[in-house]
């Protein structure tokens, strides 16, 4: 299993996610630079995720939505405020609409990620920052937990294979 931990702190609002991966710190990288191996283990097993747009540079844009077992659609986005190729990225990240709009509805999060390398390999440490104690209470009881596990419970037959030759020269 590649998940190392999962933690949550309601005092910080985060939610903390630490995997450990057999794979240089440019492999897991790459993984998360190229749309068509994110979408490989963004979503939950059961709800595999499409990525429509990647512009992953500060001030981009991704928009991507996750297919349920029944058809039905769940849209997402994220804005990326920063990004340090190979190192890490912060993005914000919230609920679309189905016209791609986001859903003011729902509460958005800012997901900080950093990638380094490890005796091993290489570690990815996600830390989610809710905006209230009740958004993170909501997005926990939908199954955001659940979820990011069942998600990233995937990304190790991702990793085992060689990136593609377009990831790689993109790295």
């Amino acid at each position: 299993m590649p998940i190392s931990s999962v933690s949550s702190d309601q005092n910080a609002l985060t939610l903390t996610v630490v995997g450990d991966y057999p794979v240089p710190v440019e492999r897991l990288w790459q993984a998360y630079a190229d749309p068509r191996q994110l979408e490989r283990f963004w979503g939950p097993e059961t709800y595999p995720a499409t990525f429509t747009r990647h512009d992953m540079a500060p001030g981009g844009r991704s928009e991507y939505y996750m297919t349920g077992p029944d058809g039905s659609k769940s849209r997402g986005w994220w804005r990326f405020v920063s990004v340090d190729p190979g190192r890490g990225m912060e993005v914000e990240d919230g609920f679309a609409n189905d016209d791609g709009t986001p859903n003011e509805a729902m509460p958005s999060m800012r997901m900080v990620f950093t990638f380094e390398g490890t005796g091993t390999g290489s570690r990815m440490t996600s830390v989610t920052h809710f905006p209230s104690v009740e958004a993170m209470r909501q997005l926990v009881e939908m199954g955001m937990e659940e979820g990011l596990r069942s998600a990233l419970g995937q990304l190790d037959g991702v990793l085992a294979e060689p990136a593609p030759a377009a990831a790689q020269s993109a790295g």
